[in-house]
């Protein structure tokens, strides 16, 4: 063989080459090696010194320090800092140092609960680094992968893990799962003929791809692409360069804080100056602004947010949907599209016989899975097994080699899951594939092969060889010269009827086999020529059923207004007739052939309007996410494969499978399904609008007590009165409040109905305008109560001390009552169920006790500023509390009105 220079191999530069295009012989001389003897020990250190070793470049992920310095950055946590380090230096150090405290523990939570592993890349790496077989300088040699280099020659034998990117030159029944990078949910015949250049990766039936695995048969490749040059390594570079995506709830929340944060400072800033103004002493007025901003920010949001997302993270866990990244629990509740893969998610994963057609019948069957439950029934009733059927389910189970067995209460299956299938159906009707083998003992065969498409078996039959064949029916129908009728005699075949049904059963997007045999006289070896003059049994169509969880689930997604897309790897005609069985409105289904023709534009508008993409390649998922999110869409994408890890990662909440999902999948992923089922982010979904239900009455109820007591700063500084409450009794108020009062609400079941409301829209501001004005209203009544009540102690004669208790209780006993208000924003508090919520009554009891201690305890007095009170001002308290709540019931009522009109 004629040897290239090696100054200009196409080794250098591997993946500029269309290898898939080039004749074997062709390939190695672009590569400059002889594939009988492969490379030299030079040849080899020199192009490792060139392209490195077959490893993926890993980056590093975020920094724990930088993770830390992001919770300490939010804007309302910079002002509680500044207000604690102003305060310190004017020497109040109590109140500085339980301001900071606030600060340090919502940091804390955060950065505990938000840390996650940047594991994808990694996870590459490691499934590249295995060791692999190889032909160098004549001899074969055993080495790790991570020191192959462009060139050399692999062995492969069944069972092995592809190491580098191979075109092959040599096969005997090579069958590759290629399932984790292309999507195929079937194992894929491999053979070594050259193919066109256009030839999609999927298809590219001569080449073998990092990471997937040999299933079967034998095989010899030369390396073409090693470490980040692989279509695996391709795949980890998009990863790595799809930016981190800001989930809604991050979004909103930012433009809320920076909306309450100018409010905050703006009213800080007038107090100051009116204050000034009217010749109070700097030193006061800037104390009270402190008061006013500690008072005004909510501190226990941070808190809440956190614990909240946390409640809806161990909600999920329960429904087998694991989160790994915290705010993903909201992010599904406000997905607007679903990106689905079909098999395994839509699908049960499972083939199973659906049809069979022999002397010019066609029977059903039933059950589904690798479970042999079912019958074989013909138009409603059960199928006599004799005759072509019988012959067509012997031929099944014998030109077979898969196996199926028992193990506890489910059915496994060893072997390609066509054969699997074959098997099940032949136990339907009453016949086991052991003891057919005992009575038609294997002479010969030929194993199916890509390039024949059919497999061939010779048995010793009962007095005449026998010959059984299974495979594709273009193939096999011009060998056929008859076909058994129902009695099992042989009758002229009707090739057009064959051909209709078999068109019939793949437009349902069945897989169809065609079953023959023939007597077999010969003696000698088994070979293709000898499989001619068939006798048809009969076609089978076999199908990977849909869930019946899918189709319940795609129907709520739908009524919620989240729309399904099925992108999968597989065929276009199987796809579309998956779609129609679970309720996609889909009337085609678009090729990645025909998406890589459009460009950036016409692909967001294609997609917007399709629902199902077949034969999608890795880049191409990526772009039709990209695509939908340009049109203000909120993604979810599933997948299992490292194909689908780039999508996932872009995605606003990629869905890795927990059972089938790979290693790269799970790490690029937000969130695991333990039970790789659709209906499991259906339910996911309807737990995440809960989350945000549940922090949107959380904020509804913090925000009036933060306002309340901003105004009452202000109006005592307008009045020229003393502080009605101070920083520190503020910070008691929003704390403890916050954390036994507000957290409860994170613990309120679903509403019903939730699934009926239309997806929350990106524009969609954090709190509507009812909200504002309940939020308005109930800060006004804190204002007037707790300034009235403080200015009417003070007129009665009771210390400043005794004062302030009373306008500290006034905000915790309207808060405690609101609570009711708040626990549903639409609906009355007793229509949830009084008891549904069992930690909001732990809650109100264990807040009623910390504020008799704050009242009455001699050291919290001390502490706090406080003081005892009398009884008449506790039945003063409660009833400004009742009448608040009636109010406040009373507009929630009118507003409810006011949107149903």
């Amino acid at each position: 063989m004629a040897l290239h220079d090696p100054a200009v191999s196409a080794a250098d530069q591997p993946s500029t080459v269309a290898w898939h295009s080039l004749a074997a012989e062709q390939a190695a001389q672009q590569l400059n090696v002889d594939c009988s003897t492969g490379l030299s020990d030079g040849e080899v250190a020199e192009r490792l010194a060139r392209h490195g070793p077959n490893l993926m470049t890993e980056t590093p992920g975020k920094p724990a320090w930088r993770r830390l310095l992001e919770q300490l950055l939010q804007p309302l946590v910079l002002v509680l800092i500044a207000a604690g380090a102003i305060t310190a230096g004017l020497g109040e150090w109590t109140d500085a140092s339980v301001i900071l405290s606030v600060v340090l523990v919502n940091a804390g939570i955060g950065y505990w609960q938000e840390a996650k592993a940047e594991g994808a890349l990694a996870a590459l790496a490691r499934s590249v680094a295995t060791p692999v077989t190889v032909r160098r300088g004549g001899h074969r040699q055993q080495l790790d992968a991570s020191r192959l280099v462009p060139g050399d020659v692999v062995i492969l034998a069944a069972g092995d893990r592809i190491p580098a990117d191979l075109r092959l030159f040599q096969q005997r029944e090579l069958h590759t799962d290629d399932s984790m990078l292309t999507g195929e949910s079937l194992p894929v015949g491999k053979h070594t003929d050259p193919l066109a250049d256009d030839t999609l990766l999927a298809e590219r039936a001569n080449m073998a791809y990092a990471g997937t695995t040999v299933v079967a048969g034998q095989g010899a490749g030369l390396v073409i692409a090693t470490g980040d040059a692989t279509e695996t390594g391709r795949i980890a570079g998009l990863i790595a360069n799809a930016p981190e995506i800001t989930t809604p709830l991050t979004r909103k929340m930012a433009t809320f804080s920076n909306w309450l944060l100018w409010a905050i400072g703006g009213l800080a800033l007038l107090t100051f100056g009116v204050g000034l103004a009217r010749g109070e002493a700097a030193f006061d007025m800037f104390m009270a602004a402190v008061a006013l901003a500690v008072g005004a920010i909510p501190e226990g949001l941070p808190a809440a947010v956190t614990v909240t997302l946390a409640i809806g993270v161990a909600r999920m866990a329960k429904r087998r949907a694991i989160i790994r990244r915290l705010a993903a629990v909201e992010t599904l509740g406000s997905t607007t599209v679903i990106c689905s893969d079909k098999t395994g998610t839509l699908t049960e994963n499972a083939m199973t016989v659906r049809m069979l057609w022999t002397a010019g019948l066609g029977y059903a069957v039933s059950g589904h899975g690798y479970t042999p439950d079912g019958a074989i029934t013909h138009d409603g009733l059960p199928a006599r097994i004799d005759g072509a059927l019988r012959e067509c389910l012997v031929a099944g189970a014998l030109c077979n080699e898969a196996s199926l067995r028992r193990d506890g209460p489910h059915w496994q299956i060893t072997g390609d899951p066509t054969e699997a299938a074959l098997l099940v159906a032949a136990r339907k009707g009453g016949l086991d594939e052991h003891t057919l083998r005992a009575l038609f003992p294997r002479r010969d065969e030929l194993p199916f092969d890509a390039c024949r498409q059919y497999m061939a078996t010779a048995h010793q039959g009962d007095g005449q060889p026998l010959l059984y064949v299974k495979g594709a029916l273009e193939r096999l129908l011009p060998l056929c010269r008859d076909q058994l009728d129902a009695r099992g005699q042989p009758v002229a075949l009707d090739a057009a009827a064959v051909e209709a049904i078999a068109e019939a059963y793949a437009g349902q997007g069945m897989r169809v086999l065609l079953l023959a045999r023939r007597i077999f006289a010969e003696n000698s070896a088994l070979t293709a020529g000898m499989v001619d003059g068939l006798t048809l049994l009969g076609l089978v169509g076999m199908i990977d059923p849909p869930r019946k969880a899918a189709i319940g689930a795609i129907r709520n997604c739908h009524s919620a207004g989240i729309r399904v897309k099925m992108i999968t790897g597989d065929h276009a005609v199987t796809a579309l007739a998956i779609a129609r069985q679970i309720g996609l409105p889909a009337e085609r289904a678009l090729t990645g052939r025909e998406l890589a023709g459009l460009d950036e534009a016409q692909l967001a508008e294609v997609a917007q309007h399709t629902d199902v993409f077949a034969r999608v390649e890795p880049e191409q998922k990526l772009r039709l996410v990209r695509a939908l999110q340009s049109r203000g869409e909120v993604v979810a994408m599933t997948g299992d494969g490292v194909n689908d890890a780039p999508a996932l990662k872009q995605a606003d909440i990629g869905i890795a499978m927990g059972l089938s999902g790979t290693e790269v999948a799970k790490e690029a992923a937000a969130m695991v399904l333990t039970d790789d089922n659709f209906a499991s982010i259906e339910a996911a979904a309807e737990e995440g609008r809960g989350v945000w239900d549940n922090l949107v009455k959380f904020i509804t109820w913090t925000l009036p007590t933060n306002f309340g007591e901003g105004l009452v700063i202000v109006a005592a500084i307008l009045f020229g009165a003393t502080l009605p409450i101070t920083p520190l009794q503020i910070l008691w108020i929003n704390m403890t409040t916050a954390v036994l009062l507000g957290l409860t609400l994170a613990f309120e079941p679903i509403e019903r109905g939730i699934m009926h409301r239309p997806p929350r829209r990106q524009a969609t501001p954090v709190l509507d305008g009812a909200l504002i004005r309940r939020i308005v209203l109930v800060s006004l009544l804190l204002l007037g109560g707790a300034f009235g009540l403080f200015l009417r102690e003070l007129a009665q004669g009771h210390t400043l001390a005794e004062a302030r208790t009373v306008a500290v209780n006034v905000f915790v006993m309207v808060e405690m009552l609101y609570l009711f208000n708040c626990r549903s924003l639409s609906r009355g508090f007793w229509q949830l169920g009084l008891f549904s919520n069992r930690w909001f009554w732990a809650g109100l009891a264990a807040m009623l006790v910390l504020q008799l201690l704050l009242t009455y305890w001699p050291p919290l007095n001390a502490a706090f500023q406080t003081a005892p009170i009398g009884r008449q001002e506790w039945l003063e308290i409660g009833a400004f509390a009742l009448l608040s709540s009636l109010i406040v019931g009373l507009e929630k009522r009118w507003s409810n009105r006011r949107r149903s009109t």
